[in-house]
């Protein structure tokens, strides 16, 4: 697929993205692959029992489809669901629809995803409309779609980016998002640059204290 993407990149044509059903059920070590090699993922259920993994998908902005009426069937009870968690941890969270014709009850199944997950978890106005901008941004509809619906700047970082005319999310909302992940990007940096990331072997020698012959 590398490949195919380069070739196709190098010819002025549009590449291919990998969106894979991940962390629903089964192994967590998927979520790891899917880390790595996605643009974004769908589900990622099981990122709620991985809390270095869920903050690695933080700290990458790795988009998040999840469908919690599909869940409720399968795997995880609705309330049980984290998708509330995730969404005001900062996570890129969207709503999506999963096998509508099998989950879904009327011809309308996405508004269903959002009535629904606006009632059981009492979501803002501010929230379900941050959760449909994510879904415009995480699509893969043209630059030119995207605009449309989001703005002329939705590429760019922070509040510049929102266009409240077109999205409904408010500034204060997009500029908590991006100031908290830069203010984490910044921590890790430094504690990189400063070398305060220690082992826990040489936190415990600390704990330790002196040897003898030194006191």
């Amino acid at each position: 697929m590398t490949v195919l993407n380069h070739l196709r990149s190098r010819r002025g044509l549009h590449t291919f993205v990998l969106r894979p059903h991940c962390g629903e059920a089964g192994p967590i070590h998927h979520l790891v692959s899917g880390f790595f090699l996605s643009e974004n993922i769908s589900h990622g259920l099981l990122l709620r029992k991985a809390p270095v993994l869920q903050y690695l998908y933080y700290l990458a902005q790795i988009g998040i489809a999840m469908s919690p009426l599909s869940n409720n069937s399968l795997f995880l009870s609705y309330h049980r669901n984290p998708l509330p968690e995730y969404l005001s941890r900062g996570l890129v969270i969207s709503l999506s629809t999963d096998d509508p014709l099998q989950f879904h009850f009327t011809k309308e199944p996405l508004m269903e995803e959002y009535s629904i997950a606006a009632q059981v978890w009492k979501l803002s106005s501010c929230d379900m409309c941050e959760l449909a901008r994510n879904s415009v941004l995480m699509s893969g509809f043209s630059n030119k779609v995207k605009r449309y619906w989001l703005g002329p700047k939705h590429s760019k970082e922070g509040p510049i980016s929102n266009d409240i005319r077109r999205t409904n999310v408010p500034d204060i909302r997009v500029a908590y998002r991006s100031e908290t992940l830069s203010e984490e990007l910044q921590l890790i940096t430094q504690a990189v640059r400063t070398e305060e990331l220690v082992t826990i072997d040489e936190e415990d020698a600390l704990s330790m204290g002196p040897l003898p012959s030194q006191r």
